[in-house]
């Protein structure tokens, strides 16, 4: 219903790439935990980074469906690669798009469209999850600079070499009593910004994720993000949109892991035929076709109503929560149909099944979509 030769063509190609250039190294890079700078630099010759930045400077400007649908075909072969993409459209340069100045969009965006420059979203810490309001990160106004102290962690695209700096909540004062937020652009090169790789995770093993630490970091006054005091509704704003890439890595990991479970249970053979012959299996196999099918239709919806500039917050929450959990149900029953293989790591399909959990946690638990959701139905009213 909403597909255009453009979004097919979207399609086409990133499923080419995924299959030609991420399939054949993705489970190396799992298991050295490497993130791929050589990979990151290829999505960006083909424009993937430029996805959604307008041509003035130097993107494609094309809708949010076809972005959707770049992290769809990305999550079918490889989570992280699909969390690189998604974290830096809509996280990094997704605030600096919507919110920048003429002059940081100048700055900024034309670097961050290229593949060569990332850019982190600092929003979680230690103490500040699913409450963003329990931000500690502070800075202080100062001989026209913003003063930063405070830490970060569990942030995408932070610590690689390319990153080129982040997007930071801080705590800029009080407002009637309450705390001020507001958002500061931080460039990587700014004396006691530091940014640590984060090791040992479960999932994601080949994206990058860090810890990032301000120890008086002087900012110029004029990398202010959007108004003084705007801060959580930059945040919050940027996250709404944030979910629907999240719900298609989703539905892009949903996808995968079927076809393997599909593809597995056509060719391993118990008691003289296929298993996916049996009733037991091949009714498992409808089911998931028939979760993911749905899956998409919500997803879809969601990015063609933000694409048409119309009211897509509910939406949003409601394709990030059942993306993610048909997700996890899908991969579940793909290691079943794999049985003891399933649980090898020589088996794609163990990956997906690691890489599925984060996505009822990130962006938003699932208990917070759910809040989000109850509140726009009038539970609450």
């Amino acid at each position: 219903m909403y597909l255009t030769e453009e979004h097919d063509m979207i399609r086409k190609t990133v499923r080419d790439f995924a299959e030609r250039e991420i399939k054949p190294v993705a489970q190396e890079l799992d298991e050295k935990a490497e993130f791929s700078i050589p990979l990151t630099k290829r999505m960006g010759e083909l424009g993937f980074f430029g996805l959604r930045t307008p041509h003035e400077y130097g993107g494609l400007d094309m809708d949010t469906l076809a972005y959707v649908i770049a992290v769809e075909e990305l999550a079918r072969i490889d989570s992280s690669q699909a969390a690189t993409l998604a974290a830096h459209i809509s996280l990094g340069i997704g605030p600096i798009m919507n919110f920048g100045t003429g002059e940081q969009k100048q700055k900024y965006l034309p670097m961050l469209s290229t593949g060569d420059a990332l850019w982190a979203f600092g929003l979680t810490e230690p103490d500040a999850g699913s409450d963003s309001r329990a931000t500690k990160t502070n800075a202080r106004l100062e001989d026209d600079h913003w003063i930063i102290n405070g830490s970060k962690i569990f942030i995408t695209n932070g610590a690689s070499a390319i990153n080129k700096g982040a997007t930071v909540q801080v705590v800029s004062g009080e407002q009637n009593g309450q705390k001020e937020f507001s958002t500061i652009l931080v460039d990587a090169d700014t004396p006691g910004f530091k940014r640590v790789p984060m090791h040992g995770k479960m999932m994601w093993r080949a994206s990058d994720t860090s810890q990032l630490f301000f120890d008086d970091c002087r900012v110029p006054a004029s990398n202010l993000l959007g108004k003084r005091g705007e801060g959580s509704h930059i945040m919050l704003s940027t996250l709404d949109s944030g979910r629907l890439a999240i719900g298609a890595m989703g539905l892009g990991l949903a996808q995968g892991a079927f076809e393997l479970a599909l593809a597995y249970a056509k060719s391993r053979k118990q008691f003289g035929k296929p298993i996916a012959q049996f009733q037991v299996n091949a009714f498992k196999l409808a089911d998931m076709a028939t979760k993911i099918e749905l899956a998409r239709n919500l997803l879809y919806k969601g990015a063609w109503l933000k694409s048409n500039n119309l009211p897509y917050a509910k939406e949003a929450a409601m394709a990030k929560l059942y993306c993610s959990e048909i997700a996890r149900e899908v991969a579940d029953e793909a290691v079943q149909l794999h049985g003891g293989y399933g649980l090898m790591k020589d088996y794609d399909i163990e990956r997906f099944y690691r890489d599925q959990r984060l996505l009822q946690i990130g962006e938003g638990t699932s208990e917070i979509q759910r809040m989000v959701i109850s509140r726009y139905i009038g539970c609450f009213e």
